[in-house]
């Protein structure tokens, strides 16, 4: 029997130079002024829409709030559901077509409740990460001087595919995918999106014919599997399962706002019979 090898023990080894983040060291630790505001602010995400979606932290943080200044998508439910009545509530959500508030001037918003001392939540639907227009706010509170927290959510990017019944990855039908937002097609960079096993849109349903005629004149087949999930794990949602050839014409005359958009082969997994 071969002697067993002998185990190396490693001497300690110096700290690195660089600053290592704790899960303990939350967004909340922004270094602001002697003279920045006491005021605490919240940028919380509220998932894909129900209220029972939402995660603890976000419900606690919720509960907390004396002004709520909240989204359109997702963010209604969880407001009635955690926030206190006594709450003030601004909604500030934002639809494709309609007149709505600008983001300066919900950035500006954000500054004056958070200075006047009450506790402020920001809430947006999905999570504060994906397409949320965070980086502007954040910006803005911290020229303020304010400090706050980013809560994470779930984005409707990762919940639709399973509130449709399938998975957004699979060992080798998606190793790999792609979300962008589908606001400006003219902006996207088709031949990219194209080469991705899956590609997931997202406020995809005004722009759904330019999705599909783009993705096939930049080599994507016709019979390649689309998945279209209006209201993705809510109560109305809806899913329409079809290619890139014949999705445009089985969701003619349907309300698909606010939708994703899935196209690759996982959106032919687990179709119901």
């Amino acid at each position: 029997m071969a002697a067993p090898r002998a185990l190396c023990c490693l001497a300690p080894q110096p700290a690195p130079a660089y600053s290592v983040f704790r899960p303990s060291q939350r967004a909340s630790a922004v270094l602001c002024s002697a003279t920045a505001s006491k005021a605490t602010c919240w940028l919380v995400g509220a998932g894909p829409g129900p209220a029972d979606l939402l995660t603890v932290r976000a419900a606690e943080v919720l509960r907390r709030a004396e002004v709520v200044i909240y989204d359109d998508l997702g963010a209604a439910a969880a407001v009635e559901a955690y926030a206190p009545p006594s709450a003030e509530r601004v909604y500030v959500g934002k639809r494709g077509g309609r007149p709505s508030i600008k983001q300066a001037e919900i950035d500006e918003l954000l500054v004056q409740a958070a200075a006047s001392g009450r506790t402020l939540v920001r809430l947006k639907g999905g999570c504060p990460s994906v397409f949320s227009r965070v980086h502007s706010e954040l910006a803005a509170l911290r020229a303020a001087g304010i400090a706050y927290e980013v809560v994470p959510g779930v984005s409707s990017a990762l919940a639709a595919p399973l509130a449709a019944g399938f998975p957004l990855t699979h060992p080798e039908l998606s190793k790999a995918f792609v979300v962008t937002s589908a606001h400006d097609t003219d902006a996207m960079d088709w031949p990219a999106l194209a080469a991705q096993p899956t590609a997931v849109f997202l406020m995809g349903g005004r722009s759904l014919p330019q999705i599909v005629e783009q993705l096939q004149r930049h080599g994507r087949r016709g019979d390649t599997p689309v998945a279209v999930v209006r209201q993705a794990a809510g109560e109305e949602q809806a899913v329409w399962r079809g290619t890139l050839a014949s999705i445009v014409e089985q969701t003619a005359g349907e309300r698909l706002s606010p939708c994703i958009v899935v196209v690759g082969q996982v959106a032919s997994l687990f179709v119901p019979q």
